[in-house]
């Protein structure tokens, strides 16, 4: 498995009215091959910290050419700031539990504002 860690930081007043938004992203997310899931976390102030996680770091380079134009379509019109990555690498340890949910379904994923 493979993570990319983001800090996403949204104008508050635009963040609270994009559901519709955050959900195209979620799905375009979701659709790519190789999508494990996210963990976002609110850190307020409209901060957001996010960890997409893949199969694998070819996987995630993949994604990019779709990811990349739509996060600058819905995304970046939210923002305060440009998307800032934090880290990338393999992932060495996880104790997260699978879900019954199927993978790579957008109905799957919540509104999170990931990037």
């Amino acid at each position: 498995m493979y993570a990319v860690m983001r800090l996403n930081s949204f104008e508050a007043n635009k963040l609270a009215g994009s559901a519709d938004s955050l959900k195209q992203f979620d799905e375009a997310h979701a659709a790519q091959p190789g999508y494990v899931g996210s963990i976002v976390v609110d850190l307020q102030d409209g901060r957001r910290l996010v960890l997409n996680l893949w199969d694998s770091e070819a996987h995630s380079a993949a994604a990019l050419s779709v990811l990349g134009p739509e996060a600058a379509r819905v995304l970046n019109p939210l923002m305060s700031k440009p998307s800032e990555l934090i880290a990338t690498g393999p992932v060495i340890s996880t104790d997260l539990i699978p879900s019954a949910r199927p993978r790579n379904r957008p109905g799957a994923i919540r509104d999170s504002g990931r990037g």
